[in-house]
């Protein structure tokens, strides 16, 4: 299922990158900005990583909190976006 292959890249990518994500443990729905576990300029740098990882272009309508508030929303909208949806 390439859901699950995005996810756990993605999963990855959190856990280098977020030390909070690393010391509270990382669950598929917890709410990444609402926790503070990443705050917008790591949701920038998560951004980045998914258009070169996933070779997607994502635009700034894109940018809808929905699509980035957990790690299941992105890799949702992650499979959507590579599958030409919106």
């Amino acid at each position: 299922m390439p859901s699950q292959t995005a996810e756990s890249r993605i999963r990855e990518f959190i856990l280098k990158n977020f030390p909070l994500a690393r010391k509270n443990g990382l669950k598929p729905n917890d709410k990444w900005l609402e926790t503070g576990m990443i705050d917008s300029l790591g949701i920038l740098d998560l951004v980045s990583f998914l258009e070169k990882e996933f070779s997607l272009a994502i635009s700034d309508e894109d940018l809808e909190p929905r699509n980035f508030e957990s790690l299941e929303a992105v890799a949702e909208f992650v499979v959507k976006k590579a599958e030409g949806g919106r």
